[in-house]
């Protein structure tokens, strides 16, 4: 026998299985409601958790896998009047310490928030927040620029009056976009903008608690220069956080274990501040990811069977619809494979047909669940060719009963049926 040949038995068989889900329109429509949800489901639970693996992958790099950072706790009132007892609170000379004393920091950065109660330009005010940072802030940060410049050492030791601006503070402050060269006034301080950070591709999102991507709606001035002409609270931490690099081949885990342990000698003891690891926080985002994605791929499971129930039991019934053409065509000279493979075509028709379905419906689906929840998705061609794949195998797994069954029966028996 030919390859043509059977290439055409196959394209036969498909199209007598469609013609007969056109005959059934009804029992077909709520067999491949099965398929449809659970391909759906199986769809849009990837999509979602691809989205969130590529978002929590774009903040970690944010914050640097390989840095370490240090976040003043805030306190109020008694709390923080006993707490000064001991401890200064977070500040340069913490920093400068720890890099003179621990081998395995390669670079460090400090951020202090401003409390900025009037920010405007002559073109346009903005609610953007001001941070007072040292200059490789914008690298350990990976943070990149539109136009202009970053912070120089030299604006840290002249306690120059300049600033860069994240995008949308810079489109707040100058709608006419020509932000280099121009003058913002933060308070009661002018400060010339040498430079405006790129637009980038993460928005304002939290990972395990800690807050990322308010860059865009930010102003970075020097440090030095926040914190000689800038008003702070009395008793207030000098710094807001501290960004360290650690070298390679160092273990974040036990390089933030030697941090914490300096930092509580400097501290009195007293836990006024935090020590976050980028890549402790990742691995956790991932354990809590795969926990979400063995749920969702459970409950989907369980639509896929459902679905692949139905099957079986709309070609069982079919089969007893049908038992006279069976016979018929036994008495006419189809094999017993013939009649199998009939059946089991039509049994794969049903399920690829829901399992297409259902990829329009998932894909649907996510986009409902990202503009509901906020979430965000990717899509993952590996994903839907996943779930095509397992309703095809469903369909052959659930249709091979039936199949085998009609090819069992006997000719005479079947045309004395009908």
């Amino acid at each position: 026998m030919s390859r043509y040949s059977v290439i055409g038995r196959y394209l036969t068989g498909i199209a007598q299985a469609f013609d007969e889900m056109r005959h059934h329109k009804l029992r077909t429509s709520l067999t491949l409601l099965g398929m449809v949800f659970g391909v759906g489901a199986v769809i849009a639970m990837l999509s979602v958790g691809e989205g969130a693996e590529r978002e929590a992958l774009k903040m970690i790099e944010s914050m640097g896998v390989k840095n370490i950072l240090v976040n003043a706790r805030p306190a109020d009132g008694d709390a923080l009047k006993s707490i000064r007892e001991h401890s200064v609170g977070l500040s340069l000379r913490d920093v400068e310490s720890a890099a003179s004393t621990l081998p395995f920091i390669e670079g460090w950065s400090a951020q202090k928030q401003v409390k900025s109660f009037s920010l405007f330009s002559r073109e346009g005010r903005s609610d953007a927040s001001v941070m007072g940072v040292t200059p490789n802030y914008f690298a350990l940060s990976s943070f990149h620029l539109a136009s202009g410049r970053t912070l120089l050492d030299d604006d840290q030791t002249h306690y120059r009056q300049v600033a860069v601006l994240g995008p949308e503070a810079a489109r707040s402050l100058f709608p006419q976009g020509k932000a280099i060269g121009g003058l913002i006034k933060v308070n009661h301080q002018w400060f010339e903008v040498v430079g405006v950070l790129s637009q980038g591709e993460q928005g304002n999102s939290k990972i395990q608690g800690v807050k990322l991507g308010g860059e865009r709606n930010q102003v970075f001035i020097p440090l030095t220069t926040a914190l000689k002409k800038m008003n702070f609270k009395a008793l207030e931490d000098e710094l807001d956080a501290i960004k360290l690099a650690i070298a390679d081949g160092v273990d974040p885990s036990l390089a933030a274990k030697s941090l914490d342990h300096l930092f509580a000698r400097r501290h009195g003891g007293e836990k006024d501040y935090e020590v976050v690891v980028p890549a402790d926080l990742l691995a956790q985002h991932q354990k809590t990811q795969q926990i979400f994605n063995i749920v969702m791929a459970c409950v989907a499971g369980i639509s896929l069977l459902v679905g692949g129930i139905g099957i079986m039991n709309i070609m069982l019934a079919t089969i007893m619809e049908r038992t006279g053409e069976i016979g018929l065509l036994r008495a006419l000279g189809a094999r017993r494979k013939d009649i199998a493979r009939q059946f089991l075509i039509e049994s794969i028709a049903i399920s690829a047909t829901g399992g297409l379905i259902g990829i329009l419906v998932g894909l649907l689906l996510a986009l409902v669940i990202s503009a509901a929840a906020g979430w965000p998705v990717a899509w993952s061609p590996f994903a839907i060719f996943l779930s095509l794949g397992v309703c095809m195998t469903i369909g052959v797994g659930f249709g091979m009963y039936p199949a085998q069954k009609a090819a069992r029966l006997d000719p005479i028996v079947a045309l004395q049926r009908d």
